[in-house]
């Protein structure tokens, strides 16, 4: 590290945790982020900030004047414009030295193998079931640690899914991808916005420590919060032998 480096990351390394090793470790990380709303910009300002060395970001989707109570990588400039695209600026406001690349595109089939088999981290800052399953099945197959968060209302969800752990499940061993859930939209029935700044925060921290080497992290337990009482809970998820996505893969 430089001297600018040093200054910069000086909290990250007065840690012990972290340290001169640790940081220079962040630097030469890679980390996908699939979803650049709610839940992808903060997870994306952390990260940028903490300084992952390398971030993907893709979405398809443009921003609207009703993001903006909670997608805090956007302003009132970038309505019109791709998520993507105004998260990677916003990112590189912050810290210039990360090198960005924003996908203006709806990850699947190859493209997302690809950029999976690409990354050392994943995150899933997506808001429907079959792309939720999509990149699980292919975190699986690549054997990359993927961190997924949901909000809606004001309940929300975190888990870990680290298939270089034994004992980890993947997301399909809790969701099984035939038990299709009825989808829930932001749009329908609304999101208190800290919400997902919690979430978002939560994934980058747990993306930050899987790329650190730094533990436990959550897998195997999905946390679960209803921000009405500000109560979590935590639920033990085992490993499914018989599941479809990584059953006999460990």
């Amino acid at each position: 590290m430089n001297d600018d480096q040093l200054l910069r990351y000086s909290r990250h390394i007065l840690l012990d945790e972290i340290g001169d090793e640790g940081q220079e470790r962040l630097l030469s990380s890679h980390a996908l982020i699939v979803g650049a709303g709610g839940l992808g910009s903060p997870a994306a300002l952390y990260l940028g900030s903490a300084g992952v060395g390398r971030i993907t970001l893709a979405d398809d989707d443009v921003v609207d004047v009703t993001n903006l109570q909670r997608q805090i990588a956007h302003d009132l400039a970038a309505v019109g414009r791709n998520k993507a695209l105004s998260a990677a600026d916003r990112v590189g406001s912050i810290n210039p030295e990360v090198q960005l690349q924003a996908l203006a595109q709806r990850l699947e089939g190859q493209a997302l193998a690809e950029q999976v088999a690409l990354a050392d981290v994943v995150l899933d800052c997506t808001d429907n079931f079959a792309t939720r399953q999509a990149i699980n099945a292919a975190c699986v197959r690549h054997r990359k640690p993927l961190v997924s968060g949901a909000a809606i209302r004001f309940d929300a969800q975190i888990g870990v899914y680290d298939l270089r752990d034994a004992q980890s499940p993947c997301y399909a061993c809790l969701f099984p991808p035939s038990q299709v859930p009825e989808e829930v939209r932001c749009a329908v029935m609304g999101v208190f916005a800290p919400l997902v700044g919690i979430v978002g925060s939560m994934q980058a921290a747990e993306a930050l420590k899987l790329l650190l080497g730094i533990g436990p992290t959550l897998a195997g337990r999905l946390q679960m919060l209803d921000a009405r009482s500000m109560r979590w809970s935590e639920l033990k998820v085992p490993r499914q032998p018989a599941c479809p996505v990584c059953g006999g893969r460990h």
